[in-house]
């Protein structure tokens, strides 16, 4: 597939972090942007974030109890 080349002007330490996460995932700064907006057209970022989403509303009691559990915990060695 031909390429064509965009420009966008962002502030630097967006660019930073695009270059960062592009270089964790062994991509080109260009690869890591195409990926993104391949995802977010898709659909697939709005599915991951709904999913997401609604395991923490199914389980956020057991997140809260492991909360006050370490707040708990945290407090009688501090005694």
């Amino acid at each position: 597939m031909a390429k064509t080349q965009l420009g966008a002007r962002v502030d630097e330490d967006v660019a930073e972090l695009a270059r960062k996460r592009a270089a964790d995932l062994g991509l080109s700064v260009g690869d890591y942007l195409a990926r993104l907006v391949q995802d977010d057209t898709s659909g697939l970022r709005a599915r991951a974030v709904d999913a997401a989403a609604r395991f923490l509303a199914e389980h956020q009691a057991v997140f809260d109890e492991a909360e006050e559990a370490q707040r708990t915990a945290g407090g009688a060695r501090a005694a």
